[in-house]
This record gives structure tokens, sequence and C-alpha cells, in this order.
């Protein structure tokens, strides 16, 4: 099982083992994330009901359930831990962008071509990002998750990301939505069930999603072409209202704040080897071993679709971000994310 290694180490001396046959001292609650991907199936739900009671000797383990199959609304997930009404969840960054926009910055659609850069944006955003949920929040960062790269798929030949003007083309954020519109397409906010209704029906061409996600629900049969260019990826915080990550046993805390970097690095090993594999699903290649076989046509970044990502980044994506956002969002962008990619920002006037 891809990644499990990495979960699965030695356990803490500072925790003693249980008495054999013992029920465990202490069974933590878990909101994951969403249920339908490898992420949670393959990294999430065994960390918690499988090795969690292994690395403490018995004497702690939990159960865990998917935010969208817990009756808990994405959007709200960052004010429930706030409140304590959910004491451990993982909320989708996407889901801030209405009330916290500025916790958005790391995956701006065009910002991270590739996941080496994403793990540079990421890693200047986090001290802020952790300081902030937890003086204004109340919250415990514990791990950052991430999901395969979002790409574009179409119905009709592709050959650059500029022939996407003039084509309705789903996208399920603002962000995407400023990306599509800067090429001249027309963006339809769309969520993931209705994706394909839409792309059956014909009132949308294109859909930007999961490489591997849209292998899943067909688009290998429903789409010709594929394009490799990451437009975002697909972040999620896992974090702890801070009064009931305080209440757990020194001893627990101790072993989480160890075993979940762990959990977090073979998470984003997952995600990594997903983009891959879901592009080498779709175009039935060899390698596919996790999807179904499709005989897409792989449309390769060109130097002219780079020069392109970034002309828009910086004149659309980011001074759109910014103007929704205001001042604050200026600021943290050139005290984090900007000096680590040479990218500055203006305040809007």
């Amino acid at each position: 099982m891809p990644g499990r290694s990495h979960a699965a180490a030695s356990v803490s001396p500072a925790v003693p083992a249980a008495p054999a046959g013992a029920p465990a001292s202490f069974k933590l609650r878990i909101v994951g994330g969403l249920g339908s991907i490898n992420q949670y199936t393959r990294q999430e739900e065994p960390f918690w009901t499988q090795e969690l009671e292994r690395l403490s000797a018995g004497r702690y383990d939990a159960e865990i359930v998917p935010f969208d199959r817990a009756g808990v609304p994405g959007l709200e997930m960052l004010r429930l831990l706030q409140l304590g009404v959910v004491p451990f969840g993982t909320a989708l960054m996407s889901s801030f962008t209405a009330q916290h926009p500025e916790y958005t910055a790391p995956d701006l659609a065009g910002l991270n071509p590739d996941i080496a850069t994403l793990r540079v944006t990421l890693a200047a955003f986090r001290p802020y990002l952790e300081k902030a949920l937890r003086e204004q929040h109340g919250i415990e960062v514990l791990a950052i998750y991430v999901y395969p790269a979002q790409v574009v798929f179409c119905k009709k030949p592709l050959q650059s990301l500029s022939e996407l003007a003039g084509r309705r083309t789903r996208v399920s954020s603002s962000t995407q939505a400023d990306f599509v519109g800067a090429l001249g397409g027309v963006p339809v906010l769309t969520g993931f069930s209705e994706m394909v209704p839409r792309l059956t029906a014909g009132s949308t061409e294109c859909a930007i999603t999961g490489t591997m996600s849209g292998n899943t629900v067909g688009l290998h049969r429903l789409t010709t072409h594929v394009h490799a260019l990451p437009v975002t990826w697909g972040l999620a915080v896992f974090g702890a209202n801070r009064a009931a990550w305080q209440a757990l046993p020194v001893d627990l805390r101790t072993l989480l704040r160890k075993e979940l970097p762990r959990l977090e690095a073979a998470i984003w090993e997952e995600s990594e080897r997903e983009t891959m594999e879901g592009m080498a699903c779709n175009q039935g290649a060899s390698s596919c071993t996790g999807g179904r076989k499709g005989s897409m046509t792989l449309v390769p970044v060109s130097q002219k679709d780079e020069i392109r990502r970034r002309e828009i980044l910086e004149s659309t994506i980011l001074p759109r971000w910014v103007e929704r956002c205001g001042a604050l969002c200026a600021q943290v962008w050139n005290q984090t994310i900007g000096p680590a990619r040479g990218l500055v920002v203006n305040s809007p006037k």
C-alpha cells in the first residue's frame, strides 16, 4: 500500500503498552477528507483506524468519517472547528474563499505548474497560516494534505491552452474561473456531481478536474484530449479545536506531532503518484494499474503554454485575487509567497 510505511513508524517510548485485550484508554473521533479518493482510503483511514492503535501499543484508537459523508458542510468546517462542534476535522482550503480568501493564496490558478513548486509555495506560506488559524480561530494545524493535479479535459481537439477560447469549461473555484476567462474561455461553475451530466448534455465542452478523479467518473470516455498543465491542485488543512487538542493526554499529543507529518508526507507522495497514473490511465498507457484505460490524447505543456500561464498569473489571477480580498491579501502575499516566488503584488487603491 503506497506510503503506508511512512505512517508505520516505531512506537513512541512515551506511550506504555496496554494490557493484552484491554480497551483503548482514549478514542478520538476524526472528520477526514473526501471519502471517495485514494488519499482517504489508502492513507487517512488506515492511519486512524489501524496505525494509531499499533503505534500507541493499544492505548489509543480513533474512528474517522469523511466530511462529505458526515453531514458536515464543507464551507462550515472552519467555523465548526473553531466552535469545537468538530474537535478534529479536515477543511478544504478552497472552502475559505468567501470569508477568508487570504488563506487560499498557496493554490491560486496557474501558480504551481508542478508539485515541487507547490511545496516551495506552501513552505513559504505555512508559518503564517498556522499562526493565523491558532491566534484568530483557536485551531491547531496538525497537517496539510494535497490532492492530485487539476487539469483540463476537452471533448474536441486541443493543441494549446489558447484554444480554450470560446469553450464553455467547467470550473470549481473563482481562481479557476479567472484562468479560463483570461484564455477567452467561458467558465461554468459546476459541482463535481454535475460535471458528467453537463458534459454529456453538451452544456459544457471542457472540464477542469483531477487527473484520476476525471478517470474515475468516466472522462476518459466522454472527452478526447487532456492538457498536462496543473491549473490548481487542492490543499486541505487537518486541524484541531485548540481546547480539544490541549485536553488530550500529553503522550498522545506527542505521538500525533511525531506521526502526522509522516502521514502528511505519505499523502503528498500518493497525490504525486496518482497525478501521473491518472494521466497514464487516460491515455491507455501500460503503466496504468489503478484506473481504467482510455485512449485520450495527452497535450504536453509547450513553451507557449508556459509563457501564457505566467502572463495570466501576473496580469489576471493575482490582481483579481487581491481585488476580491483587499489590502490584507497583498500584505500577506508580499510577506510570504511573494519573496519565495519572486512575485510582488500591489495593494488595491
